[in-house]
């Protein structure tokens, strides 16, 4: 739905929602509206991010899942030398991601803790003693990668939906590296979907300490044409205190046929960043 996706579309459902319009403009909205079953979709997530409400939940382990796994790496702690490797069975996970198919969070998770209870038990008869310390760090930082590997995968899945969890699960990841930055900027700055745009946005505002996020989310600043977008960056801005957003947003300011309420809350962050 293209059409509904585009800069004026958005701009039409934030007058709305902003009382901007006249009695005729209202009606014709409302019938076009109520003769559209994906206006109607478009403009209820609109509506929800507007208002706020724009958290992206995050699917949920099961409580058996997130024991076994648990249990997996306790036991783990007690045992050294194993003849089959966990990194073996992790290495065939990740290779699952090569045809940039897409997988649930939780599917990756099954597997997972299956391959890795297969890989203990395989070698449990040759092993008696404690792990070192060095091979627990070591499951943990393949962990971390086979995250950041499903996360990157699925924001190339050309369902909006599947993009949406692929951003969400960024908050399962502690250490981020440089593909997962550059992958949610590129997601930020080109997304055709606003909503994982602005979803990509508040995630990206959790890494804001990395100065490569930083620079990215002040100069996405005039690549974003839509409202929702620019206000909500104009709020991150505001948030972060980045001094150096001004510039760009004044811009943004220069472009012409830009949203009335986009341009009071632009000129409202630039007043409040120059303090």
């Amino acid at each position: 739905m293209n059409a509904y996706q585009s800069s004026e579309s958005e701009a039409r459902f934030i007058d709305f929602l902003e009382n901007r319009l006249n009695p005729e403009e209202a009606k014709r909205f409302q019938e076009d509206l109520q003769n559209s079953a994906e206006m109607q979709a478009d403009f209820e997530a609109t509506r929800a991010i507007w208002l706020g409400m724009n958290q992206i939940p995050v699917p949920e382990v099961s409580p058996e899942m997130k024991e076994g796994f648990n249990e997996m790496l306790r036991t783990f702690k007690k045992r050294e030398n194993e003849k089959v490797t966990i990194t073996s069975f992790l290495d065939r996970i990740k290779s699952l991601f090569d045809s940039k198919a897409s997988f649930s969070w939780s599917y990756a998770l099954i597997v997972f803790a299956v391959a890795s209870a297969i890989g203990f038990y395989a070698g449990r008869k040759n092993s008696d003693d404690l792990a070192t310390n060095d091979k627990v760090q070591q499951l943990g930082h393949e962990v971390e990668e086979m995250k950041q590997l499903m996360m990157i995968s699925m924001l190339e899945n050309p369902m909006a939906s599947e993009r949406m969890k692929a951003v969400s699960y960024t908050r399962e990841i502690t250490d981020v590296d440089e593909k997962v930055i550059d992958a949610l900027l590129t997601t930020l700055n080109q997304d055709e979907n606003v909503n994982v745009r602005l979803a990509t946005l508040e995630a990206l505002v959790e890494f804001a300490e990395h100065p490569k996020v930083r620079e990215g989310l002040v100069q996405s600043i005039i690549t974003q044409e839509s409202p929702l977008v620019q206000v909500a960056l104009a709020d991150v801005m505001t948030q972060l205190q980045e001094k150096r957003s001004i510039e760009y947003i004044k811009q943004l300011l220069k472009q012409n046929g830009l949203n009335e309420t986009v341009k009071e809350k632009l000129e409202e962050t630039i007043t409040g960043l120059e303090v």
